[in-house]
Protein backbone atom coordinates (compact mmCIF):
# COMPACT_ATOMS: atom_id res chain seq x y z
CA UNK A 1 0.00 0.00 0.00
CA UNK A 2 1.44 3.30 -1.27
CA UNK A 3 2.13 6.12 1.35
CA UNK A 4 -0.37 8.35 1.87
CA UNK A 5 0.73 11.99 2.23
CA UNK A 6 -0.97 16.04 2.60
CA UNK A 7 1.32 17.14 -0.26
CA UNK A 8 -0.44 20.86 0.13
CA UNK A 9 0.84 21.05 4.00
CA UNK A 10 4.29 19.90 2.40
CA UNK A 11 4.36 23.23 0.82
CA UNK A 12 5.47 25.14 3.92
CA UNK A 13 9.04 23.24 3.53
CA UNK A 14 9.33 25.33 0.31
CA UNK A 15 11.47 27.99 1.64
CA UNK A 16 13.68 25.21 3.32
CA UNK A 17 14.24 23.32 0.08
CA UNK A 18 14.19 26.10 -1.61
CA UNK A 19 17.45 27.19 0.17
CA UNK A 20 18.69 23.80 0.27
CA UNK A 21 17.84 22.93 -3.89
CA UNK A 22 19.07 26.22 -5.69
CA UNK A 23 15.04 26.95 -6.00
CA UNK A 24 14.47 23.28 -7.61
CA UNK A 25 11.21 23.07 -5.89
CA UNK A 26 9.80 26.09 -8.29
CA UNK A 27 9.65 22.88 -10.78
CA UNK A 28 7.63 20.39 -8.64
CA UNK A 29 4.51 22.75 -7.26
CA UNK A 30 2.42 20.58 -10.20
CA UNK A 31 4.35 17.26 -9.61
CA UNK A 32 3.16 17.62 -5.43
CA UNK A 33 -0.59 18.63 -6.51
CA UNK A 34 -1.02 15.58 -8.71
CA UNK A 35 1.81 13.40 -6.99
CA UNK A 36 -0.87 10.71 -5.74
CA UNK A 37 -1.61 10.10 -9.50
CA UNK A 38 2.14 8.35 -9.51
CA UNK A 39 0.97 6.02 -6.83
CA UNK A 40 -2.57 5.61 -7.84
CA UNK A 41 -4.26 2.38 -6.99
CA UNK A 42 -5.73 0.02 -10.00
CA UNK A 43 -9.41 1.26 -10.79
CA UNK A 44 -12.21 -1.50 -9.82
CA UNK A 45 -12.33 -2.83 -13.32
CA UNK A 46 -12.39 -6.87 -13.98
CA UNK A 47 -8.74 -7.92 -14.45
CA UNK A 48 -8.85 -11.58 -16.42
CA UNK A 49 -5.73 -12.83 -15.74
CA UNK A 50 -5.56 -14.74 -19.21
CA UNK A 51 -5.79 -11.88 -21.01
CA UNK A 52 -2.72 -10.36 -19.62
CA UNK A 53 -1.03 -13.53 -20.10
CA UNK A 54 -2.25 -13.64 -23.91
CA UNK A 55 -1.06 -10.81 -24.38
CA UNK A 56 2.37 -10.94 -22.56
CA UNK A 57 2.89 -13.97 -24.42
CA UNK A 58 1.95 -12.55 -27.94
CA UNK A 59 4.00 -9.43 -27.80
CA UNK A 60 7.02 -11.00 -25.56
CA UNK A 61 6.44 -8.25 -22.69
CA UNK A 62 8.16 -9.72 -19.15
CA UNK A 63 5.48 -10.07 -16.54
CA UNK A 64 7.26 -8.09 -14.00
CA UNK A 65 7.02 -4.50 -16.17
CA UNK A 66 4.33 -2.66 -15.17
CA UNK A 67 0.70 -3.54 -17.09
CA UNK A 68 -2.35 -1.25 -16.91
CA UNK A 69 -4.55 -3.81 -18.94
CA UNK A 70 -7.91 -1.41 -17.67
CA UNK A 71 -6.66 1.07 -20.84
CA UNK A 72 -6.77 -1.62 -23.19
CA UNK A 73 -10.12 -2.09 -21.69
CA UNK A 74 -11.15 1.54 -23.04
CA UNK A 75 -9.81 1.14 -25.88
CA UNK A 76 -6.66 3.88 -25.10
CA UNK A 77 -3.88 2.86 -27.39
CA UNK A 78 -1.56 5.14 -26.09
CA UNK A 79 -1.64 7.10 -22.44
CA UNK A 80 0.98 9.28 -21.10
CA UNK A 81 1.10 10.21 -17.32
CA UNK A 82 3.09 13.30 -16.18
CA UNK A 83 5.47 13.75 -19.46
CA UNK A 84 8.48 15.72 -18.46
CA UNK A 85 11.43 16.20 -21.14
CA UNK A 86 13.72 18.44 -19.89
CA UNK A 87 17.46 18.95 -21.39
CA UNK A 88 20.19 19.88 -19.56
CA UNK A 89 23.15 22.30 -20.39
CA UNK A 90 26.32 23.54 -17.97
CA UNK A 91 28.18 22.09 -15.07
CA UNK A 92 28.60 22.62 -11.27
CA UNK A 93 27.06 26.17 -10.26
CA UNK A 94 26.26 26.97 -14.36
CA UNK A 95 24.34 23.90 -14.94
CA UNK A 96 21.00 24.96 -16.11
CA UNK A 97 18.31 23.06 -18.10
CA UNK A 98 15.58 23.62 -20.85
CA UNK A 99 12.04 22.36 -19.70
CA UNK A 100 11.03 21.15 -23.40
CA UNK A 101 8.04 19.48 -22.46
CA UNK A 102 6.72 20.47 -18.46
CA UNK A 103 3.81 17.75 -16.92
CA UNK A 104 1.92 16.99 -19.66
CA UNK A 105 -0.85 14.05 -19.71
CA UNK A 106 -3.18 12.45 -22.43
CA UNK A 107 -4.98 9.67 -23.82
CA UNK A 108 -5.03 8.44 -27.63
CA UNK A 109 -8.07 5.99 -28.43
CA UNK A 110 -7.55 3.02 -30.79
CA UNK A 111 -8.81 4.58 -34.16
CA UNK A 112 -8.81 8.15 -33.31
CA UNK A 113 -6.62 11.12 -34.80
CA UNK A 114 -5.18 13.52 -31.63
CA UNK A 115 -3.75 17.06 -33.06
CA UNK A 116 -0.89 18.51 -31.41
CA UNK A 117 -1.25 22.32 -32.08
CA UNK A 118 1.30 25.20 -30.84
CA UNK A 119 3.98 27.73 -32.37
CA UNK A 120 7.45 26.58 -32.48
CA UNK A 121 9.54 25.65 -29.26
CA UNK A 122 6.31 25.00 -27.50
CA UNK A 123 7.30 21.22 -27.02
CA UNK A 124 4.94 19.47 -29.61
CA UNK A 125 7.82 17.32 -31.89
CA UNK A 126 9.95 16.78 -28.44
CA UNK A 127 6.49 15.34 -27.39
CA UNK A 128 6.40 12.95 -30.51
CA UNK A 129 9.83 11.94 -30.06
CA UNK A 130 9.70 11.42 -26.26
CA UNK A 131 6.63 8.79 -27.10
CA UNK A 132 8.78 7.20 -29.70
CA UNK A 133 11.69 6.60 -27.19
CA UNK A 134 14.26 8.75 -29.74
CA UNK A 135 14.75 10.72 -25.72
CA UNK A 136 15.20 9.37 -22.74
CA UNK A 137 11.97 10.90 -20.90
CA UNK A 138 12.86 12.89 -17.60
CA UNK A 139 10.19 12.04 -15.67
CA UNK A 140 6.60 10.44 -15.93
CA UNK A 141 4.99 7.23 -17.77
CA UNK A 142 4.22 6.30 -21.53
CA UNK A 143 2.17 3.61 -21.81
CA UNK A 144 1.17 2.02 -24.90
CA UNK A 145 -1.66 -0.79 -25.18
CA UNK A 146 -1.14 -0.72 -21.33
CA UNK A 147 1.98 -1.46 -20.84
CA UNK A 148 4.75 1.00 -19.73
CA UNK A 149 6.96 1.08 -22.61
CA UNK A 150 8.97 4.85 -20.81
CA UNK A 151 9.49 5.97 -17.57
CA UNK A 152 11.36 8.66 -16.15
CA UNK A 153 12.66 8.55 -12.53
CA UNK A 154 13.76 12.23 -12.04
CA UNK A 155 10.24 12.97 -9.62
CA UNK A 156 10.82 9.71 -7.68
CA UNK A 157 15.20 10.78 -6.96
CA UNK A 158 13.67 14.38 -6.23
CA UNK A 159 10.79 12.98 -3.90
CA UNK A 160 13.72 10.87 -1.98
CA UNK A 161 15.73 14.21 -2.06
CA UNK A 162 13.03 16.64 -0.69
CA UNK A 163 11.49 13.44 2.05
CA UNK A 164 15.19 13.62 3.58
CA UNK A 165 15.26 17.50 4.03
CA UNK A 166 11.57 17.36 5.57
CA UNK A 167 12.89 14.79 7.74
CA UNK A 168 16.04 16.91 8.81
CA UNK A 169 13.88 19.76 9.52
CA UNK A 170 11.58 17.81 11.60
CA UNK A 171 13.73 16.45 13.93
CA UNK A 172 15.42 19.23 14.52
CA UNK A 173 12.23 21.13 15.07
CA UNK A 174 10.77 18.05 17.22
CA UNK A 175 14.48 18.09 19.39
CA UNK A 176 14.26 21.89 20.18
CA UNK A 177 10.63 21.72 21.29
CA UNK A 178 11.90 18.72 23.34
CA UNK A 179 14.92 21.13 24.77
CA UNK A 180 12.29 23.73 25.48
CA UNK A 181 9.45 21.20 26.95
CA UNK A 182 12.28 19.90 29.51
CA UNK A 183 12.64 23.10 30.68
CA UNK A 184 9.12 24.40 30.84
CA UNK A 185 8.11 26.07 27.77
CA UNK A 186 4.70 24.84 25.96
CA UNK A 187 4.71 24.31 21.96
CA UNK A 188 1.71 25.73 20.43
CA UNK A 189 -0.08 22.17 19.56
CA UNK A 190 0.63 19.49 22.64
CA UNK A 191 -1.46 17.03 23.53
CA UNK A 192 -3.08 16.60 27.16
CA UNK A 193 -0.47 14.26 28.37
CA UNK A 194 2.65 16.43 27.13
CA UNK A 195 1.20 19.71 28.48
CA UNK A 196 0.37 18.07 31.81
CA UNK A 197 4.32 16.53 32.01
CA UNK A 198 5.63 20.24 30.77
CA UNK A 199 3.68 21.80 33.22
CA UNK A 200 4.57 19.41 36.25
CA UNK A 201 8.47 20.25 35.07
CA UNK A 202 7.67 24.18 34.60
CA UNK A 203 6.32 23.87 38.72
CA UNK A 204 9.30 21.40 40.02
CA UNK A 205 12.01 24.27 38.21
CA UNK A 206 10.03 27.14 39.62
CA UNK A 207 10.24 25.76 43.04
CA UNK A 208 13.73 25.12 42.76
CA UNK A 209 14.41 28.80 41.57
CA UNK A 210 12.76 29.72 44.85
CA UNK A 211 14.85 27.23 46.98
CA UNK A 212 17.96 28.77 45.55
CA UNK A 213 16.64 32.36 46.35
CA UNK A 214 15.90 31.42 49.69
CA UNK A 215 19.11 29.97 50.97
CA UNK A 216 21.04 32.37 48.96
CA UNK A 217 19.90 35.07 51.54
CA UNK A 218 22.40 36.55 53.62
CA UNK A 219 23.26 39.28 56.07
CA UNK A 220 24.73 42.31 54.71
CA UNK A 221 27.25 43.57 57.10
CA UNK A 222 26.46 47.66 57.89
CA UNK A 223 28.11 50.35 59.71
CA UNK A 224 28.17 50.10 63.33
CA UNK A 225 25.04 51.65 65.21
CA UNK A 226 22.99 51.00 62.27
CA UNK A 227 20.32 47.89 61.98
CA UNK A 228 21.74 44.30 60.46
CA UNK A 229 19.34 43.50 58.18
CA UNK A 230 18.49 40.44 55.23
CA UNK A 231 19.19 41.36 51.21
CA UNK A 232 18.97 39.59 48.39
CA UNK A 233 22.10 39.63 46.25
CA UNK A 234 22.84 37.98 43.07
CA UNK A 235 25.82 36.59 44.01
CA UNK A 236 27.93 33.60 41.77
CA UNK A 237 28.51 31.63 44.80
CA UNK A 238 26.08 29.42 46.22
CA UNK A 239 25.56 29.46 49.60
CA UNK A 240 26.27 25.64 50.91
CA UNK A 241 23.94 24.13 53.35
CA UNK A 242 23.24 20.52 54.03
CA UNK A 243 19.64 21.15 54.32
CA UNK A 244 19.58 23.16 51.00
CA UNK A 245 21.43 20.52 48.86
CA UNK A 246 18.51 17.81 50.64
CA UNK A 247 15.90 19.84 49.72
CA UNK A 248 17.25 20.42 45.55
CA UNK A 249 17.94 16.98 45.41
CA UNK A 250 14.71 15.91 46.10
CA UNK A 251 13.55 18.46 43.75
CA UNK A 252 15.93 17.61 40.57
CA UNK A 253 15.02 14.03 41.51
CA UNK A 254 11.77 14.93 40.87
CA UNK A 255 12.52 16.75 37.21
CA UNK A 256 14.62 14.48 35.74
CA UNK A 257 12.03 11.85 36.03
CA UNK A 258 9.92 14.47 34.67
CA UNK A 259 11.60 15.15 31.65
CA UNK A 260 12.99 12.08 30.97
CA UNK A 261 9.25 11.06 30.19
CA UNK A 262 9.09 14.52 28.11
CA UNK A 263 12.25 13.29 26.35
CA UNK A 264 10.74 9.06 26.21
CA UNK A 265 7.77 11.10 24.94
CA UNK A 266 9.85 12.99 21.83
CA UNK A 267 12.12 10.41 21.27
CA UNK A 268 8.70 8.26 20.00
CA UNK A 269 7.81 11.71 17.69
CA UNK A 270 10.96 11.05 16.24
CA UNK A 271 10.73 7.63 15.57
CA UNK A 272 7.06 8.11 14.09
CA UNK A 273 8.72 11.06 11.62
CA UNK A 274 12.00 8.66 10.86
CA UNK A 275 9.10 5.82 9.95
CA UNK A 276 7.17 8.20 8.17
CA UNK A 277 9.88 9.37 5.67
CA UNK A 278 11.61 5.99 5.37
CA UNK A 279 8.22 4.45 4.31
CA UNK A 280 8.45 7.34 1.51
CA UNK A 281 11.79 6.49 0.59
CA UNK A 282 11.09 2.81 0.49
CA UNK A 283 8.21 3.17 -2.14
CA UNK A 284 10.13 5.52 -4.09
CA UNK A 285 13.34 3.56 -4.42
CA UNK A 286 11.06 0.54 -5.14
CA UNK A 287 9.24 3.19 -7.95
CA UNK A 288 12.59 3.66 -9.36
CA UNK A 289 13.97 0.17 -9.40
CA UNK A 290 10.85 -0.75 -11.32
CA UNK A 291 11.39 2.08 -13.54
CA UNK A 292 14.66 1.29 -14.37
CA UNK A 293 13.14 -2.09 -15.30
CA UNK A 294 10.87 -1.62 -17.35
CA UNK A 295 13.46 0.88 -19.63
CA UNK A 296 15.42 -1.93 -20.24
CA UNK A 297 13.04 -4.66 -20.50
CA UNK A 298 10.91 -3.40 -23.23
CA UNK A 299 9.11 -5.57 -25.91
CA UNK A 300 10.70 -4.38 -29.16
CA UNK A 301 7.52 -6.14 -30.87
CA UNK A 302 5.37 -3.57 -29.13
CA UNK A 303 7.38 -0.22 -29.82
CA UNK A 304 7.87 -1.57 -33.30
CA UNK A 305 3.77 -0.75 -33.79
CA UNK A 306 4.74 2.94 -33.24
CA UNK A 307 6.51 4.91 -36.28
CA UNK A 308 6.64 8.15 -36.81
CA UNK A 309 6.81 10.43 -40.22
CA UNK A 310 9.24 13.22 -39.88
CA UNK A 311 8.80 16.58 -40.85
CA UNK A 312 11.91 17.30 -42.93
CA UNK A 313 11.24 15.18 -45.96
CA UNK A 314 15.06 15.81 -47.03
CA UNK A 315 17.25 15.48 -43.69
CA UNK A 316 15.03 12.33 -42.85
CA UNK A 317 16.31 10.31 -45.97
CA UNK A 318 19.75 9.32 -46.24
CA UNK A 319 21.37 10.79 -49.30
CA UNK A 320 23.22 7.68 -49.52
CA UNK A 321 20.55 4.66 -50.18
CA UNK A 322 18.33 4.31 -52.34
CA UNK A 323 14.47 4.15 -51.53
CA UNK A 324 14.34 0.59 -51.56
CA UNK A 325 17.22 0.35 -48.83
CA UNK A 326 15.28 3.26 -46.89
CA UNK A 327 12.05 1.52 -46.58
CA UNK A 328 13.13 -1.66 -46.08
CA UNK A 329 15.92 -1.00 -42.95
CA UNK A 330 12.98 -1.68 -40.74
CA UNK A 331 12.34 -5.03 -41.68
CA UNK A 332 15.92 -5.77 -41.64
CA UNK A 333 16.21 -4.64 -38.15
CA UNK A 334 13.41 -6.95 -36.84
CA UNK A 335 15.01 -9.54 -38.65
CA UNK A 336 13.45 -9.82 -41.90
CA UNK A 337 16.40 -11.16 -44.69
CA UNK A 338 14.40 -12.28 -47.42
CA UNK A 339 15.26 -10.47 -50.54
CA UNK A 340 12.27 -11.01 -52.51
CA UNK A 341 9.73 -10.58 -49.59
CA UNK A 342 11.25 -7.06 -48.76
CA UNK A 343 10.92 -6.13 -52.18
CA UNK A 344 7.46 -7.36 -52.77
CA UNK A 345 6.77 -5.18 -49.23
CA UNK A 346 8.78 -2.12 -50.46
CA UNK A 347 6.64 -2.19 -53.88
CA UNK A 348 3.49 -2.33 -52.53
CA UNK A 349 4.10 0.30 -50.00
CA UNK A 350 4.97 2.60 -52.65
CA UNK A 351 2.13 1.80 -54.62
CA UNK A 352 -0.04 2.52 -51.33
CA UNK A 353 1.48 6.00 -50.80
CA UNK A 354 0.90 6.61 -54.68
CA UNK A 355 4.61 5.82 -56.31
CA UNK A 356 5.21 3.33 -58.58
CA UNK A 357 7.62 0.44 -58.34
CA UNK A 358 10.25 2.02 -60.73
CA UNK A 359 11.18 4.02 -57.70
CA UNK A 360 12.76 1.54 -55.46
CA UNK A 361 15.93 1.69 -57.30
CA UNK A 362 16.10 5.70 -57.36
CA UNK A 363 17.85 8.02 -55.27
CA UNK A 364 15.92 11.05 -52.48
CA UNK A 365 17.84 13.45 -54.87
CA UNK A 366 15.45 12.26 -57.43
CA UNK A 367 12.22 13.13 -55.72
CA UNK A 368 10.18 16.48 -55.68
CA UNK A 369 9.49 17.26 -51.47
CA UNK A 370 5.76 16.10 -51.87
CA UNK A 371 6.93 12.53 -53.28
CA UNK A 372 10.36 12.39 -50.44
CA UNK A 373 7.08 12.65 -47.78
CA UNK A 374 5.41 10.14 -49.30
CA UNK A 375 8.84 7.93 -49.26
CA UNK A 376 8.87 8.93 -45.27
CA UNK A 377 5.28 7.83 -45.27
CA UNK A 378 6.05 4.32 -46.99
CA UNK A 379 8.72 4.18 -44.84
CA UNK A 380 6.62 4.29 -41.71
CA UNK A 381 3.87 2.11 -42.93
CA UNK A 382 6.06 -0.97 -43.80
CA UNK A 383 6.16 -1.74 -40.38
CA UNK A 384 2.69 -2.57 -39.89
CA UNK A 385 2.35 0.39 -37.37
CA UNK A 386 -0.94 0.95 -34.98
CA UNK A 387 0.16 4.24 -34.22
CA UNK A 388 1.34 6.56 -36.33
CA UNK A 389 3.46 10.36 -34.91
CA UNK A 390 3.25 12.27 -38.26
CA UNK A 391 5.29 15.42 -36.66
CA UNK A 392 4.42 18.48 -39.20
CA UNK A 393 4.18 16.49 -42.21
CA UNK A 394 3.15 18.78 -45.04
CA UNK A 395 5.14 22.04 -43.41
CA UNK A 396 7.46 21.73 -46.15
CA UNK A 397 5.07 21.45 -48.92
CA UNK A 398 3.38 23.05 -51.38
CA UNK A 399 -0.09 23.92 -50.58
CA UNK A 400 -1.38 21.61 -53.63
CA UNK A 401 1.11 19.22 -52.17
CA UNK A 402 0.15 19.45 -48.81
CA UNK A 403 -3.80 18.69 -49.78
CA UNK A 404 -2.20 15.13 -51.25
CA UNK A 405 -0.72 14.42 -48.64
CA UNK A 406 -3.51 15.02 -46.06
CA UNK A 407 -5.98 12.84 -48.15
CA UNK A 408 -3.84 10.16 -48.26
CA UNK A 409 -3.35 10.04 -44.11
CA UNK A 410 -7.15 10.19 -44.90
CA UNK A 411 -7.00 6.88 -46.52
CA UNK A 412 -4.56 4.80 -44.78
CA UNK A 413 -6.18 6.21 -41.66
CA UNK A 414 -9.67 4.36 -42.54
CA UNK A 415 -8.09 1.46 -44.03
CA UNK A 416 -5.23 0.21 -42.08
CA UNK A 417 -7.26 1.51 -38.82
CA UNK A 418 -4.32 3.89 -37.59
CA UNK A 419 -4.38 5.73 -34.51
CA UNK A 420 -2.87 9.03 -35.35
CA UNK A 421 -0.95 11.93 -33.13
CA UNK A 422 -0.42 14.62 -35.72
CA UNK A 423 1.55 17.51 -34.80
CA UNK A 424 1.13 20.87 -36.80
CA UNK A 425 0.87 24.74 -36.45
CA UNK A 426 -2.03 25.18 -38.79
CA UNK A 427 -4.92 24.85 -36.90
CA UNK A 428 -7.86 24.47 -40.00
CA UNK A 429 -5.85 21.18 -41.09
CA UNK A 430 -6.02 20.10 -38.18
CA UNK A 431 -9.43 20.59 -37.59
CA UNK A 432 -10.21 19.04 -41.01
CA UNK A 433 -7.95 16.15 -40.38
CA UNK A 434 -8.51 15.27 -36.24
CA UNK A 435 -11.31 14.41 -33.90
CA UNK A 436 -9.22 16.35 -30.92
CA UNK A 437 -7.10 18.86 -30.40
CA UNK A 438 -4.30 19.78 -27.98
CA UNK A 439 -3.14 23.12 -27.86
CA UNK A 440 0.34 23.48 -26.52
CA UNK A 441 2.52 26.49 -25.16
CA UNK A 442 5.99 26.67 -23.65
CA UNK A 443 5.83 22.93 -22.53
CA UNK A 444 2.17 22.58 -21.36
CA UNK A 445 -1.29 21.42 -22.61
CA UNK A 446 -3.40 24.74 -22.15
CA UNK A 447 -6.82 23.79 -23.76
CA UNK A 448 -8.03 20.63 -24.91
CA UNK A 449 -11.45 19.75 -27.04
CA UNK A 450 -12.41 17.98 -29.88
CA UNK A 451 -12.13 19.74 -33.06
CA UNK A 452 -16.04 20.55 -33.04
CA UNK A 453 -15.42 22.15 -29.68
CA UNK A 454 -12.68 24.04 -29.65
CA UNK A 455 -13.43 26.05 -32.78
CA UNK A 456 -16.51 26.85 -30.88
CA UNK A 457 -15.58 27.26 -27.75
CA UNK A 458 -11.78 28.53 -27.17
CA UNK A 459 -11.84 29.35 -23.71
CA UNK A 460 -7.68 30.11 -22.97
CA UNK A 461 -6.46 33.40 -24.74
CA UNK A 462 -3.56 31.25 -26.36
CA UNK A 463 -6.40 29.51 -28.20
CA UNK A 464 -8.16 32.33 -29.11
CA UNK A 465 -4.60 34.45 -30.60
CA UNK A 466 -4.24 30.81 -32.62
CA UNK A 467 -7.40 30.88 -33.95
CA UNK A 468 -7.62 34.95 -34.80
CA UNK A 469 -4.64 34.11 -36.63
CA UNK A 470 -5.88 31.65 -39.25
CA UNK A 471 -6.75 33.43 -42.54
CA UNK A 472 -9.45 33.08 -44.45
CA UNK A 473 -10.03 33.57 -48.47
CA UNK A 474 -12.36 36.76 -47.97
CA UNK A 475 -10.86 40.05 -48.80
CA UNK A 476 -13.80 41.93 -47.33
CA UNK A 477 -13.34 40.28 -43.57
CA UNK A 478 -9.48 40.02 -43.85
CA UNK A 479 -9.27 43.58 -44.02
CA UNK A 480 -11.43 43.83 -41.00
CA UNK A 481 -9.90 40.92 -38.91
CA UNK A 482 -8.39 41.62 -35.83
CA UNK A 483 -5.60 39.95 -34.51
CA UNK A 484 -5.62 38.43 -30.77
CA UNK A 485 -2.02 38.98 -28.97
CA UNK A 486 -1.73 36.34 -26.30
CA UNK A 487 0.68 37.25 -23.10
CA UNK A 488 1.69 34.80 -20.50
CA UNK A 489 1.93 38.35 -18.31
CA UNK A 490 -1.90 38.72 -18.51
CA UNK A 491 -2.44 35.95 -15.79
CA UNK A 492 -1.53 36.26 -11.91
CA UNK A 493 -1.00 32.91 -10.65
CA UNK A 494 0.94 34.06 -7.60
CA UNK A 495 -1.36 32.93 -5.29
CA UNK A 496 -3.40 30.91 -6.75
CA UNK A 497 -1.77 28.42 -8.95
CA UNK A 498 -3.30 27.15 -12.22
CA UNK A 499 -4.02 23.33 -13.19
CA UNK A 500 -5.34 21.62 -15.94
CA UNK A 501 -9.47 21.83 -15.04
CA UNK A 502 -12.60 20.67 -16.71
CA UNK A 503 -14.95 22.80 -18.18
CA UNK A 504 -17.02 20.31 -19.73
CA UNK A 505 -16.96 16.63 -20.47
CA UNK A 506 -13.73 16.46 -22.76
CA UNK A 507 -12.62 19.96 -22.79
CA UNK A 508 -9.98 20.74 -20.01
CA UNK A 509 -8.50 24.15 -20.29
CA UNK A 510 -4.93 25.46 -17.69
CA UNK A 511 -6.27 27.60 -15.52
CA UNK A 512 -6.45 28.81 -11.64
CA UNK A 513 -10.10 28.70 -9.85
CA UNK A 514 -10.56 32.64 -10.87
CA UNK A 515 -10.34 32.02 -14.08
CA UNK A 516 -12.44 28.45 -13.88
CA UNK A 517 -15.16 30.25 -12.88
CA UNK A 518 -14.98 33.09 -15.38
CA UNK A 519 -14.52 30.42 -18.09
CA UNK A 520 -17.85 28.32 -16.98
CA UNK A 521 -20.10 31.78 -17.07
CA UNK A 522 -18.85 32.33 -20.62
CA UNK A 523 -19.28 29.04 -21.96
CA UNK A 524 -21.40 28.08 -24.41
CA UNK A 525 -23.98 24.83 -24.84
Amino acid sequence: MPIKRDYAKDEMMDNLINKETNGEIADDHEDLKHAEEFNKEPENVQIDPEEIKAFNSKYGVNRRVKNKPELRQKNIILSVKHLKQFFFYGVGRHRGKNKAVSNISFDVHEGECVGIVGESGCGKTTTGRSIIKLYNITSGSVYYRGVRISAGDRWNRKEIKYTNIRRRAKIKELKTLCANAMNGVHAEEETDQLKALVDKAKKILEKIARINEVFNIRLVRVPSGKTPHFSRRNTKASIYTPEKEQVLAREYGKLRQVQSQIKAYYDEMIREANAYADGIVNVQRKEIEQIHFDNSHVSRKLVNEIQMIFQDPIDSLDPRMTVEDIIQEGLKIQGHHNKQQNHKKVVEMLETVGLVADHASRYPHEFSGGQRQRIGIARALVMNPKLLICDEPISALDVSIRAQVINLLNELKDDLGLSIIFIAHDLSVVKYFCDRIVVMYFGKIVECASSDELFKNPMHPYTRALLSAIPKPNPITEKTRQRILYSPAMHDYSTDLPELRELKPGHQVYCNQAEYEEYLKELKD
